[in-house]
């Protein structure tokens, strides 16, 4: 597992402190359907829960769940082309690294035994399906272990985003001298295929969420005093079309948050080539070439690809004009065959 790795690039970002197509969506052939779009020109499906999960999560077809959608302009983003969405507000990221002997003394204080003991937690539960009670339970071991990390700095708030499923969301904010935010998160929940199946993800997205706790944890025990407010957040129901994601965002749209970036977290365990790939679409442009100057800077080279309408939460703050990039372990391509299946229990070797 790359933690070091992906630790590097996120400490040193912490250092950085249309016309709607018409979606009848008023018409539900069925109580409790859900529509989702698996495309920007998809005009939307309705479908069950378990279907969500095993026609199309089970054979990696990302999709949407755009039920609970209600602003127009989410909805008309979320029916355009990656290359035709702008962030609301453009912002200027450094051109250069600066804060390096910070971020490496920070960096310098990571290890791997925290996040391969919290791996083993996440994976030990039955699935973390976020309409399961072990979805619900996972979700309270990782509140409960976030306030643990975090108790070493009384500044650090940890709070639980609630959900019309009993999943919530898991929000860590370190305050800084301003209240605009730069964000990492990735979400919890996993899904072996259908709704009873054994979901161990270990890389989808154990992975993630271990290399967040350890960032955050390293962080904490610093007594890291950001000038932008940093937050760290955990997502309820991802493999359920970006539902904790979509609500956390469309909240902070609504209070009018400041967000000056959004890193997305999914997948950072399985790495046959040994490179972070930092991913180009449904992404803000800027905000990924200054990830990729990080990478650079702290790691080396790095792999790139496309992953497609709706593939992980980096779109649902994209989807309400917040800048966003996503970080991956591999290129789609080479990524882990294990993914939404009972098989996703362990980590490649050679993946460090």
């Amino acid at each position: 597992m790359r933690v070091q790795c992906y630790l590097a690039a996120l400490l040193s970002i912490a250092t950085f402190a249309l016309a709607v197509p018409a979606i009848d969506s008023a018409v539900k052939p069925n109580a409790g359907l859900r529509l989702i779009k698996t495309s920007a020109t998809d005009q939307g499906t309705w479908v069950t829960e378990d279907d969500k999960i095993s026609n199309y999560a089970a054979k990696k077809i990302a999709f949407v769940d755009i039920t609970d959608i209600k602003d127009p302009e989410t909805l008309a983003r979320l029916s355009s082309p990656s290359a035709d969405i702008a962030p609301v507000a453009a912002i200027a990221y450094p051109t250069t690294l600066s804060h390096q002997t910070e971020a490496n003394a920070l960096i310098a204080k990571t290890n791997t035994n925290g996040p391969q003991s919290w791996l083993m937690t996440l994976t030990n539960f039955y699935n973390r399906y976020y309409r399961s009670t072990y979805g619900t339970q996972a979700s309270t071991w990782l509140f409960n272990t976030v306030k643990s990390l975090t108790a070493s700095n009384p500044s650090i708030t940890v709070t639980q985003f609630p959900h019309s499923f009993s999943q919530p969301s898991i929000i860590a904010r370190i305050p800084g001298t301003s209240s605009n935010l730069i964000i990492v998160g990735g979400h919890f929940d996993s899904t072996g295929g259908s709704s009873t199946a054994r979901g161990p993800g270990a890389d989808d997205n154990g992975s993630g969420v271990v290399t967040i706790l350890e960032a955050l944890r390293v962080l904490s025990d610093a007594k890291y005093a950001p000038k932008n407010t940093l937050e760290f957040h955990f997502y309820a129901g991802e493999e359920g079309g970006l539902l904790g994601s979509a609500d956390v965002y469309a909240q902070y749209k609504s209070a009018r948050k400041n967000v000056l970036a959004f890193v997305n977290q999914d997948m950072t365990g399985y790495s046959p080539s040994g490179k972070i790939s930092v991913y180009n679409d449904y992404v803000d442009t800027s905000l990924t070439a200054y990830v990729r100057r990080i990478v650079s800077g702290y790691i080396g080279s790095s792999t790139s690809d496309s992953c497609g309408y709706a593939c992980g939460d980096h779109a649902s703050a994209n989807a309400n004009g917040f800048p966003a990039a996503y970080v991956c372990d591999e290129p789609d391509q080479t990524s882990s065959p294990y993914i939404h299946s009972s098989r996703d229990y362990a980590l490649d070797t050679r993946a460090g």
